[in-house]
């Protein structure tokens, strides 16, 4: 008969060895986005060109239908929940590391961007956001010393 650690939230918290101890404190973030090291929150990606800002959240295990995407006075939030779909007593759990729960995210977007034409995607796991960016409105500039 094999033996399995059994592993708590509370076990977690409690440092078997200081080596362990710094190596949660180097390589889990406790309070990532506003969340805990053990809710969801899913990572993201932001890239600019110069036509616009793409951003791509992880989020697999969704639809798309399980996100909402509001904009609100140049502030981009994403939001939505990730469920465990399993019963307690369908699956005799052995270890759970895959996080769950709701998430929200927000963005505070430069004033250069068209709000009217941001486009969403979500594919293989991945939320792609397109933010174009609006040419009349140039925030960069370069300035000739006479």
């Amino acid at each position: 008969m094999a033996s399995v650690k059994y592993n708590t939230l509370v076990n977690d918290f409690v440092p078997t060895s200081f080596n362990h101890l710094i190596d949660k404190f180097f390589h889990e973030n406790a309070a990532r986005a506003g969340g805990s090291s053990y809710s969801f929150v899913p990572r993201v990606d932001i890239f600019e060109n110069e036509n616009a800002f793409d951003l791509h959240l992880a989020a697999p295990g969704l639809t798309k239908e399980d996100f909402k995407i509001d904009l609100n006075e140049n502030r981009l939030t994403v939001s939505g929940e990730r469920k465990l779909k399993y019963e307690k007593n369908e699956k005799n759990f052995h270890s759970v590391e895959t996080q769950y729960g709701s998430f929200s995210r927000s963005f505070v977007l430069p004033e250069n961007v068209d709000a009217t034409k941001i486009s969403a995607k979500y594919e293989n796991g991945i939320l792609a956001l397109v933010v174009p960016k609006d040419e009349k409105k140039i925030l960069k500039a370069s300035i000739k010393v006479d």
